[in-house]
């Protein structure tokens, strides 16, 4: 089941085995975030270039990671984001990154959208990281409704999503240990596509969810 959108932000020349990993898994991806510096980067990088085609090969969603700055960041520099990863690496959708939850800065993200899909965004995932206004549905393919913690996952109340059944929600947990079960707490709190990863600190996406490395452990 294509349950995992993995946000991996290695180098492929400096984490072979763990990109190996993210191909193997090909048939258990929703998607993967490509993010090669913060961004596109200012030029095409063969080797994340290479994977991104491996990927697309396996049938998996390469999402071009963009930062969107609350709103603050302007449009036309996300739209040369997402051409260049388009261009670059054959991305067919975008990870929009520091998403506001509120619905004041709506039809800023609606204009994004609109021009996210010009340039050939199959797929649109926002990054809230906690439960957005359901007006965000309207534009989106997925919507990060937390990110954070093992602990504050698991003290998180469930409330239910009151918005429609036409998007998916996703977690994003880090600092888990390894005996947790982050899947199935994912789908008992409503999340049809998540990822938990050993991580912490201020760059815990540059681990794997464990049951990457060591698929017998997939629930």
């Amino acid at each position: 089941m294509s349950t995992l959108l993995v946000p991996y932000y290695e180098h492929p020349s400096a984490r072979p085995a763990e990109w190996e990993a993210i191909v193997a898994a090909a048939p258990r991806l929703y998607g993967v975030v490509l993010n090669p510096a913060s961004g596109p980067g200012d030029r095409p990088d063969a080797a994340f270039a290479e994977v991104a085609a491996r990927l697309r090969a396996a049938g998996v969603r390469v999402l071009g990671y963009a930062d969107t700055d609350y709103g603050r960041r302007a449009t036309t520099d996300i739209v040369r984001d997402l051409t260049r990863h388009r261009d670059w690496y054959g991305t067919d959708g975008a990870f929009f990154d520091q998403v506001p939850s509120g619905p004041e800065q709506f039809e800023y993200y609606q204009r994004l959208a609109v021009a996210a899909w010009g340039v050939g965004c199959g797929t649109l995932a926002l990054n809230h990281g906690t439960a957005p206004h359901p007006c965000y549905a309207r534009i989106a393919d997925v919507l990060v409704t937390f990110e954070g913690t093992w602990a504050s996952y698991r003290a998180l109340r469930p409330e239910p999503w009151p918005g429609g059944s036409d998007v998916r929600l996703c977690h994003l947990v880090y600092d888990v240990p390894p005996d947790a079960d982050p899947e199935g707490l994912a789908r008992a709190r409503g999340a049809a596509v998540h990822c938990a990863v050993p991580g912490t600190g201020d760059h815990p996406w540059g681990t794997l969810p464990y049951t990457l490395h060591h698929p017998e452990n997939t629930p």
